[in-house]
């Protein structure tokens, strides 16, 4: 069996991977800012960072995965001046934070929930932190990495360069990033506009607020994910992750911070998830070239001409390397539900295959497994074991006429290694393996839907709307979505 290697963002190349603690993994991802919905980009790295926990599982490592949550000190524009966005959205809708913060915390796991990840081991949120949080700041500025300013408090980044390689991670040049910007003329307490917030004065306006040593104010955001991986993985762990849109300034400013406060790094490995466009262009709200989770699986989108369940938007997403970027479109979804149900079709009929044939086949499951095993110790690549699970299911095809292809042995053995890679490592719902549109009570349900939607489509022409809306609004009660399109109405089941 190869070694696992992994991508690691700060040396830019395939390294292969050393536990800290041998059969242990420490693993934190960055998590939401929840003050909205969770949009389909984050859903594409938690998806990603799912691949990542169940596969170390599935190799044996006892893995502790942390996920924070961002509940506070996330200022609008990323930046370290303005307001926090979650209070921000709190006056908007006239809600207290925390109600903010509550609604889309569940928003957040129920959208996880749908799309089959597993909850990570820990999952601190910042304003739970708070202590350990000052605790880090007066470590920095005693270690004379960082000084106050007004009631703030800002990491000295010019200080931290004379002796470390700030910029390290992000490939970026300190002199090249000193030229990017420009004085403020005292208009801001720093020192350099490069240095950004450690702790920040509230202002009176400002929602959020505690008590601390420099007086009422609220955490910088990068400040929290250093503190937080520090308390529950130590001075040195193995894994972080997160989008690729975090590399820079936050994943940057997290080893800045923990080797000003502890001599060490963080992370052995970086990871970072690419990100997703939608019809071959950037998504934008602005531009109306968007999709949200919720709209993928109901079709509720003007992008869509189906809804997709969430297995099937899984499988799609892991048809893609994380590391790659992904491209959204309704022609793509079709082609990935097709691809998964022709392989859920083909563990059916394996499921279903009793005896005949000799003992062992001609089709060589052990080497068959053994490229799977490759395939993910090569950084993850998803896309390289789904093909391999289609040449299994070429190989359960040629034993439907040929029973000497697989043998008996072989296959329960890739009987028991499909559901693994599936269901374990995939994360592949297994209940949507038994309806995923082939077999006789799906060919039942279609005939049948056939006739609802006609008679549906007959109430829309005489403009009855209220049957029309009557049988949509039960077939979605039951739990059945009903999209109509020019080329008339089409069902999908939700899960």
């Amino acid at each position: 069996m190869s070694q696992l290697h992994i991508f690691d963002s700060h040396q830019g190349s395939l390294q292969p991977f050393r536990p800290v603690q041998e059969g242990h993994v420490g693993l934190y991802v960055c998590g939401p800012t929840v003050y909205s919905n969770v949009h389909l980009g984050n859903v594409r790295t938690f998806l990603s960072f799912d691949l990542v926990f169940r596969y170390l599982q599935y190799q044996g490592y006892k893995v502790r995965y942390v996920r924070n949550i961002t509940d506070a000190g996330h200022l609008v524009d990323d930046a370290d001046e303005g307001e926090d966005k979650v209070g921000a959205r709190a006056k908007v809708e006239k809600l207290e934070p925390m109600e903010i913060v509550q609604r889309y915390t569940v928003d957040f796991h129920n959208v996880m929930r749908a799309f089959n990840t597993l909850p990570p081991s820990i999952e601190p949120t910042a304003t739970g932190h708070i202590v350990e949080q000052i605790a880090m700041t007066q470590q920095l500025i005693a270690n004379g990495w960082a000084y106050e300013a007004n009631g703030s408090v800002y990491f000295d980044v010019e200080t931290y360069s004379q002796t470390h390689p700030y910029g390290e991670l992000s490939g970026r040049n300190i002199d090249e990033m000193r030229s990017g910007t420009r004085d403020l003329d005292g208009q801001s307490d720093k020192r350099s506009p490069l240095d950004f917030a450690l702790w920040k004065k509230a202002s009176d306006a400002h929602i959020m607020r505690w008590a601390s040593p420099w007086g009422d104010g609220f955490p910088g955001w990068h400040l929290e994910c250093s503190a937080m991986s520090t308390k529950y993985l130590g001075e040195t762990f193995d894994i972080h992750g997160g989008g690729m849109d975090l590399k820079f300034p936050h994943h940057e400013c997290e080893i800045a911070q923990n080797k000003g406060a502890t001599g060490c790094g963080g992370a052995n490995v970086w990871m970072h998830a690419n990100m997703l466009t939608l019809n071959g262009k950037r998504m934008s709200k602005s531009t109306g070239n968007t999709l949200l989770p919720g709209e993928l699986l109901s079709g509720d989108s003007p992008h869509l001409t189906k809804g997709y369940s969430a297995s099937v938007a899984r499988f799609f997403i892991h048809q893609a390397h994380y590391r790659s970027v992904l491209d959204f479109s309704d022609e793509a979804l079709q082609a990935a539900e097709k691809g998964y149900q022709r392989l859920t079709h083909a563990l059916q009929t394996l499921e279903k295959r009793v005896g005949g044939g000799p003992a062992k086949g001609t089709f060589d499951v052990d080497a068959w497994q053994e490229r799977c095993l490759d395939a993910m110790n090569n950084d993850f690549n998803s896309p390289i074991l789904i093909a391999h699970l289609f040449d299994a299911v070429k190989a359960i095809q040629a034993d439907q006429n040929d029973n000497s292809h697989l043998g008996q042995e072989g296959a329960a053995a890739l009987l028991g290694h499909m559901r693994a890679w599936m269901f374990e490592v995939l994360g592949l719902h297994p209940e949507s393996a038994n309806s995923t549109g082939s077999g006789s009570s799906q060919k039942a349900l279609d005939a049948a839907m056939h006739i609802v939607l006609d008679a549906r489509r007959k109430a829309r022409e005489q403009k009855d709307w209220a049957t029309s809306d009557a049988i949509r609004d039960q077939l979605a009660a039951g739990g059945i979505q009903v999209k109509d399109g020019p080329d008339g109405s089409t069902y999908s089941i939700q899960e």
